[in-house]
């Protein structure tokens, strides 16, 4: 576990949601074809434009520079930052004192953050052990770190001593099942203390 990641990478999530229109497991079979289809096309086009001022290039590097590039541009892509939130208007001077249950503020992505993944593992147990606790483990180490300069890998003892008895064991062993709600309040507060 790394202890360099900030609260704010702690509090986000982000995951594919399904597709409305039903497109399972071929759909990147679908994105495999398109892009060999206008990566064809690239080529094609380099060729004819190539040969129209006379010029003659290996076919094999031509099609290796274009798959190349293409296979940049995916990578690019998948590292893009997210965009930046809207900016929101300026408050008026005088505000008429409801609030704006649209806006988009980040205590509400954060809430919003941790609530989708516990509702999906109500559904499907096995994710509590994949999405949540590692976010948990990775939230104690981070408040380890900042408040005692340890985390569970650089000193266990300490980090157990720090952590207590029930919260170490829940962090180091996976459950089978996903904590009850109550449970996972206490869990939360046991946190919240360290």
């Amino acid at each position: 576990m790394s202890g360099s990641a900030s609260i704010d990478e702690l509090l986000s999530f982000e995951e594919e949601r399904p597709r409305p229109d039903g497109r399972g497991r071929s759909g990147w079979l679908g994105q495999a074809l398109r892009s060999l289809a206008a990566a064809a096309a690239v080529v094609v086009v380099v060729i004819v434009a190539l040969r129209a001022v006379g010029l003659r290039v290996s076919l094999l590097v031509l099609i290796a520079g274009v798959v190349a590039l293409f296979a940049v541009r995916r990578v690019v892509a998948a590292l893009a930052p997210t965009p930046l939130p809207k900016p929101r208007p300026p408050a008026s001077a005088v505000e008429d004192g409801t609030w704006n249950w649209g806006a988009q503020d980040a205590l509400r992505r954060a809430i919003n953050g941790w609530e989708w993944p516990l509702e999906w593992s109500n559904t499907r147990p096995e994710r509590f052990s994949t999405v949540i606790l590692p976010r948990l483990q990775e939230l104690a180490d981070e408040r380890l770190r900042l408040r005692h300069g340890a985390t569970r890998e650089s000193d266990p003892a300490r980090a157990r001593a720090l952590l207590g008895e029930r919260l170490w064991a829940f962090l180091e062993t996976p459950p089978r099942r996903p904590p009850s709600p109550r449970d996972l309040a206490a869990i939360v507060a046991e946190l919240e203390k360290i």
